[in-house]
């Protein structure tokens, strides 16, 4: 049954807020009435409005920009606000919070949180010893087209945190940097402004909490909302890093 014939979709929420005493997890279902181009984070809007007014779920931009409708659909992390109902041919959908973030309550994680510590490890930032103060009225350096591309193109990383919730490895080793560090740290190591050396990249990424712990499992890439070319960005630092040593 289509969209258009309003067919009744049915979703099963995780429901828990640590911050109540005594609460414990477990799963409610709302029944609602789909409408054309629906998508997830629509359903919740509704389901809310209309059923469970203190359902907890996080978002900003309602565009797949933010990130911050992060969840897992049906087993698989995912954009709230990207996701059509009408994916779904059964019209039952399950919902669940971004495994390994600290959970808020109900679909809702701190993102933010791990995001802070991953870019002060990695040290996200440009390093330039050259310059210690920067002028208003200096004009910025010139740059090649195609390095600004290739620049462009890894700071799509919008920190949803969907390639860290589908990565294996960052859930056995809660250390593991984990692809969206990979990214970022690809990102100034293309960019001609960082002076960082890859000793110096080595000694942040260069260990099994680094490139070197990924298995390849492919959940980042398969997961990733942008299409972020994860696996080829890790096996290109992963053989950077090994002709350090």
């Amino acid at each position: 049954m289509s969209s258009e014939s309003g067919r009744k979709l049915k979703f099963n929420i995780l429901r828990y807020d640590p911050q109540t005493p005594g609460d414990k997890p477990r799963m409610e279902t709302f029944e609602i009435e789909e409408a054309p181009v629906m998508t997830v984070f629509i359903a919740l809007n509704e389901i809310r409005a209309k059923y469970a007014p203190a359902l907890q779920y996080d978002f900003v931009c309602r565009a797949g920009i933010c990130g911050s409708c992060g969840m897992v659909i049906n087993g698989r992390p995912d954009l709230a606000c990207r996701t059509l109902t009408s994916k779904f041919p059964e019209g039952e959908i399950s919902l669940m919070p971004l495994p390994a973030f600290e959970l808020i309550g109900d679909l809702s994680v701190d993102t933010g949180k791990f995001m802070r510590a991953m870019t002060e490890r990695i040290e996200g930032w440009i390093h330039d010893e050259t310059k210690d103060t920067v002028s208003l009225d200096q004009l910025e350096a010139r740059m090649d087209p195609d390095t600004a591309d290739k620049i462009y193109e890894l700071d799509r990383c919008i920190e949803c945190g969907c390639c860290v919730s589908a990565c294996g490895t960052k859930r056995m080793r809660e250390d593991f940097l984990g692809a969206v560090g990979f990214m970022k740290v690809a990102r100034f190591e293309v960019d001609p402004r960082d002076q960082r050396t890859d000793a110096d990249y080595y000694d942040l990424i260069g260990d099994d909490d680094g490139v070197f712990g990924c298995m390849t499992l492919l959940g980042c890439e398969d997961t990733c909302p942008k299409d972020l070319p994860h696996q080829s960005r890790i096996a290109y630092l992963r053989r950077k890093m090994a002709q350090v040593r």
